[in-house]
């Protein structure tokens, strides 16, 4: 279900490289650059091996410094990353542009890639619903000349299908090719839309035409009048055997505030009908309110949408009453990968009964199965239309999902490894390059920490591991054979060569770019475990990858 087909490639992490938090200003970077400078400067390690790997380590801080230095380039590397830095487009960014500018700038143009990518893969855009009539499992029909059997009897009362294809014609002309078929109790019905439309200067134009019921022709458009104010609108003609049939419909827009806009409608043809819309959306809830007055129903409505980003959840809530009589909603939409989802809804009324609708979306694919299981307000109804949704989703989840997801997410690291085998390699060179450098200021700094019983690093451990009190360099075979721990290393120089002023600062990023540092176990969850000594007591503390480190914090730390 993981809809991530995109292989992620090992990038630099500068900050790490340098040891600086994310919000660095330029002194504590060029404080550190100075810091590193003086163990990696190939001038201070003669000639040979050393002076090569000295080369190395010297180039790659160099490389971090010149960007976060940078305030351009390190706006866009804060957005993009690395590879924001060699994106097509940069020459057309002016270096007048602040460091702010630049950052919306390459967001606007993430931003566009992704949905020009999305939009390519899932053409054409389509949506199937069937409608299924399970009415008889909570009131069966009785009757002595209808044998109803010992099942319920579900149907599909009706079924609808629609599809559209989008040709861009130029920048600002595209063609739209769009169909439907309906099926509603064994009679069907279909429609057929041929539309093309041109972007303007402050809106669009468009004109269409259809057969269905009879041709159809109509023109519509859209305008900005202001930066607050817009209004769309159209007209269609109908053509009927013995008639014509106008409509028309136009709309009045108006942002009241940067989350909120309210909306005017008016409709007259076919059905005629005006409705005032006031809507707000923000990051963490929606909402809309809706007075209809209109022939043949008036109604007033109101939704409230709860977005819970983190968990990838939406809970909805929605009221609708008038001249056709009364409806409650309440559902919930939960985000399985990236481009998919799945919801379901329980709607509760006058005199449409108990109907449960479950939607699957699959990017701009989406799939609706409304199953009306009474006509009557049944509380068994209600109760099991709002149960059954919830376990099918965890046995799912636990038995489809999970597994798949897992499964892929595996499939995805192994080819990241194979992707990135050359630069991974690379890195571990690098890294056991860094603390061959680093012996002289390693024996330097431990000695002068231990004269003042300040911070001296024992053991450091970073890697995969389960037990931390028992975790080791070394294992042991089933035939007790003893073997180096891949998913393991050491970092007990490096970690030693960042101690100053008795005191450990590592800040929150993968560790892994650190100097001496490297991935063991690239797409596994890391953890970095330290035993040290401090003011001659001794101490060992576990922390996860991405964890800020501050030591020593003896009042919070176990005694070894």
């Amino acid at each position: 279900m993981d809809d991530n087909d995109d292989l992620d490639y090992v990038e630099e992490d500068y900050y790490a490289a340098l040891n600086v938090p994310r919000t660095a200003t330029q002194e504590e970077i060029s404080r550190a650059y100075r810091n590193l400078s003086r163990i990696f400067h190939p001038d201070k390690h003669g000639n040979g091996e050393n002076k090569q790997n000295a080369e190395l380590m010297f180039n790659r801080t160099k490389k971090a410094y010149e960007v976060l230095s940078d305030a351009h380039q390190r706006a866009i590397y804060d957005s993009l990353g690395v590879k924001g830095l060699e994106t097509e487009g940069w020459e057309i960014v002016h270096r007048t542009k602040t460091p702010s500018e630049i950052r919306e700038e390459y967001e606007r143009l993430a931003r566009e890639r992704e949905e020009r990518r999305l939009q390519q893969k899932t053409n054409p855009r389509g949506n199937i619903s069937v409608n299924i009539n399970a009415t008889d499992f909570f009131s069966r029909y009785d009757d002595e000349y209808y044998d109803s059997g010992l099942l319920p009897t579900i149907e599909v009362s009706g079924m609808s299908m629609s599809q559209s294809i989008e040709a861009p014609l130029s920048n600002t002309e595209i063609a739209t090719l769009a169909g439907s078929l309906h099926l509603q109790n064994g009679v069907g019905s279909g429609t057929f839309l041929l539309s093309g439309k041109r972007l303007l200067n402050k809106g669009w134009f468009e004109v269409d035409c259809g057969a269905g019921n009879g041709p159809v022709l109509g023109a519509k458009g859209s305008r900005n009048l202001t930066n607050r104010i817009f209004l769309s609108g159209g007209t269609t003609f109908h053509f009927r055997p013995n008639a014509i049939i106008p409509g028309l419909s136009g709309t009045m827009a108006v942002q009241l505030d940067k989350h909120t806009v309210g909306y005017l409608t008016y409709n007259a043809g076919l059905q005629n009908s005006m409705s005032t819309v006031m809507e707000r959306n923000t990051e963490k809830y929606h909402y809309n309110l809706n007075a209809t007055l209109g022939i043949p129903h008036c109604y007033i409505a109101a939704t409230y949408t709860r977005k819970l980003v983190e968990q990838g959840l939406r809970l909805r809530v929605a009221v609708k009453g008038g001249t056709f009589g009364f409806l409650t909603e309440c559902g919930a939409e939960k985000k399985v990968s990236k481009y998919s989802s799945v919801s379901a809804t329980v709607c509760v009324g006058v005199p449409s009964g108990v109907t449960l609708k479950v939607k699957i979306i699959r990017s701009t694919q989406t799939y609706l199965f409304p199953i009306h299981l009474s006509e009557e307000i049944i509380p068994a109804a209600v109760f099991y239309a709002t149960v059954t949704p919830l376990l099918t989703y965890f046995v799912l989840k636990k038995m489809l999902f999970d597994p798949m997801n897992e499964a892929t997410k595996q499939k995805n690291i192994e080819k990241v490894k194979e992707t990135n085998s050359a630069r991974m390699a690379e890195k571990r060179r690098e890294a056991e390059s860094a603390i061959a450098l680093m012996g002289a200021l390693y024996e330097r700094i431990r000695k002068e920490e231990q004269k003042i019983a300040g911070l001296v690093i024992t053991s450091a451990l970073y890697g995969k591991f389960e037990d931390a009190e028992n975790v080791s360099l070394e294992e042991s075979d089933e035939m007790g054979f003893i073997y180096q721990n891949p998913f393991i290393i050491d970092v007990r120089i490096p970690l030693q060569c960042l101690v100053k002023d008795s005191q450990l600062t590592l800040y929150a990023s993968s560790k892994c770019e650190l100097p001496g540092f490297y991935d063991p176990c690239f797409g596994e969850e890391k953890q970095l475990k330290i035993d040290y000594e401090y003011q001659n007591n001794s101490y060992s503390s576990v922390f996860v990858d991405t964890e800020e480190v501050h030591l020593p914090v003896v009042s919070s730390e176990s005694t070894v």
